[in-house]
C-alpha cells in the first residue's frame, strides 16, 4: 500500500492544510470547533490527533504502518456505516502533508486505491494567544468507487456525519 498513487489530482498535496480552493470536480468541505483552552489541552490534542484517536472517538478502526504520524504514514480507516444494519468500509489513506508549530499542529491524507472516495482530507488543532483551541477539519473529495456514485446524497451526508464526529473527538471532557 506503500507504493501505491494516490487517486486524487493536485498542484500540490497538502493544501488542505492551507484552506486552498479545492481542485476542479472535487466537493469542499470546511468544519471548525472550539474544543477546549489552554496549551495543556492544546498539547493533549495533539497526542490524541497523532495516535489516531480522532477517527476511532468517532467511531472508525485504524490500522497504521509505524509508530508516529508523518509523510508517507498508510492507513486503512475502517468505517461502520449505518445502512441496512452496519456495513464495514476499508478507506485507505496516505499521509501527505504535516504542519508542526507552536501554535498549529495536524496533517493531511491523501486517499489510496480501495478508498470509496478521491481526495485529500486534513485535520488541523491551533491554540490562539488567548489559549482558544480550535479543530478544523478540511477536505475536498469526489465519489471513486461504484458505491459511492450509487449513493449521491447519502455519500455527502455521510461525509457530513463522519466529520461532525471527528470535530468533538477532541473536546474537553
Amino acid at each position: 500500500m506503500r507504493a501505491a498513487e494516490l487517486t486524487y489530482v493536485t498542484d500540490r498535496l497538502g493544501t488542505t492544510l492551507d484552506g486552498e480552493e479545492a481542485p476542479p470536480g472535487y466537493q469542499r468541505l470546511r468544519a471548525a470547533r472550539v474544543v477546549g483552552h489552554g496549551r495543556d489541552h492544546f498539547e493533549a490534542a495533539v497526542a490524541a490527533l497523532d495516535d489516531w484517536q480522532v477517527q476511532r472517538r468517532s467511531g472508525a478502526a485504524v490500522r497504521a504502518d509505524g509508530g508516529s504520524l508523518t509523510v508517507g504514514t498508510v492507513a486503512v480507516v475502517r468505517l461502520a456505516l449505518p445502512v441496512v444494519g452496519f456495513v464495514g468500509v476499508d478507506a485507505p489513506v496516505r499521509v501527505v502533508d504535516v504542519v508542526d508549530e507552536d501554535q498549529r499542529r495536524g496533517f493531511a491524507y491523501g486517499t489510496l486505491p480501495g478508498h470509496p472516495e478521491e481526495g485529500e482530507e486534513a485535520f488541523v488543532l491551533s491554540i490562539a494567544d488567548d489559549g482558544v483551541v480550535r479543530f478544523t477539519v478540511d477536505a475536498f473529495s469526489r465519489p471513486a468507487s461504484r458505491l459511492a456514485r450509487l449513493g449521491g446524497p447519502l455519500t455527502s451526508t455521510v461525509q457530513a456525519v463522519m466529520t461532525r464526529r471527528y470535530l468533538v473527538a477532541l473536546e474537553t471532557p
